[in-house]
Parts: structure tokens; C-alpha cells; sequence
């Protein structure tokens, strides 16, 4: 008789959505996360992003990208924009807004003074400083897939509040 074997069926490596404005550093996390195992997607900025995230057919697990997006040109601010040039950290609420279960790691060069920047504290979100170490690379990106994801709420709980216009004319 025959001995049937059954294997279970494989299962899709983690999906990794790369963010950078500078094609060497997406090249390098694209490189290093694939020879790990992982699939990635690149994208040049967080329009592109925004527009990966909606439109790509399969799950995206994470996404990794820098804090500093600058806008590749001239925009006008608009909320018929469903794809606006943002930084990391708008990303990744836009993000999650969009995708649930996507976990977020932030990029930076000198996170401390590019959060600061930003009216952001460290919070709930995994950073990773460049230049980093491919090995740092992985090990935070295997964390962040094990961890639970962030919802787009927590990551704005931190922001300063702005003022509105008037209050101070009335205290």
C-alpha cells in the first residue's frame, strides 16, 4: 500500500511595504528582507504608499518606512486627495486606517530630533535608527510581525492637540 503524505499547505511569507525617498535605502531593506524570507513591496512616498495599500490584492503585514517624506513636488493640501504626500508618521495612521492588522516600524536618522519635529514622542510605534545593521533590520521587523498591530487612534493619542482658533482670545 501506498503511503499518502499530506503537507500542510505553505503559507505566504509576511508581505513588508518599504517606504523611502531614497532608492538606495529601499533597495537595501528590499535586498536584506528578501534574503529573509520575506516578500516586499517598494514604494518612493507616501502617496504611492497610500495607494499600495489600497489597491494591492494581497495582505500586507507591516510597513516600514521613514519618518522624513518629503513631497516629490508642489501639492495643494485637499481632501478630495485620497493619496496626499505625508510624512512617516501620517502615513502609518493613514495606513492602518486602511489596513487593520498592518504593523508599522519608523525610520530615521536621528529619530529623537526628526520626532521632536514632528510634535511626536516615542510611543507605540518600533523605530529603527539609521544607519542600521541588516541583522537589526530583521530581528525588528520579526518583533514587530509577533507584536500585536497598533490601530490608527493609539498612534494619535500622542500628538499635541492644536488650539482652537479663538480660545485664548476668551479664557
Amino acid at each position: 500500500m501506498l503511503e499518502q503524505h499530506t503537507t500542510a499547505p505553505q503559507s505566504l511569507p509576511p508581505t513588508i511595504l518599504v517606504v523611502d525617498d531614497e532608492p538606495s535605502i529601499a533597495k537595501l531593506c528590499k535586498v536584506i528582507l528578501q534574503q529573509a524570507g520575506f516578500s516586499v513591496l517598494n514604494a518612493e512616498g507616501s502617496s504611492e504608499a497610500l495607494r499600495v495599500c489600497t489597491q494591492h490584492d494581497g495582505p500586507i503585514d507591516l510597513l516600514l518606512t521613514d519618518l522624513v517624506l518629503p513631497p516629490p513636488g508642489f501639492q495643494l493640501a485637499s481632501s478630495a486627495n485620497q493619496f496626499p504626500h505625508v510624512h512617516g508618521h501620517e502615513l502609518a495612521v493613514r495606513a492602518l486606517r486602511i489596513r487593520k492588522n498592518l504593523r508599522v516600524i519608523i525610520m530615521s536618522g536621528k529619530i529623537d530630533q526628526d520626532l521632536a519635529g514632528y510634535g511626536l514622542r516615542r510611543g507605540s510605534l518600533l523605530f529603527l535608527p539609521k544607519p542600521f545593521e541588516p541583522h537589526a533590520l530583521v530581528t525588528l521587523v520579526q518583533q514587530a510581525l509577533q507584536g500585536s498591530p497598533p490601530s490608527a487612534e493609539s498612534l494619535t493619542e500622542d500628538l499635541p492637540k492644536a488650539p482652537r482658533v479663538g480660545d485664548e482670545w476668551f479664557d
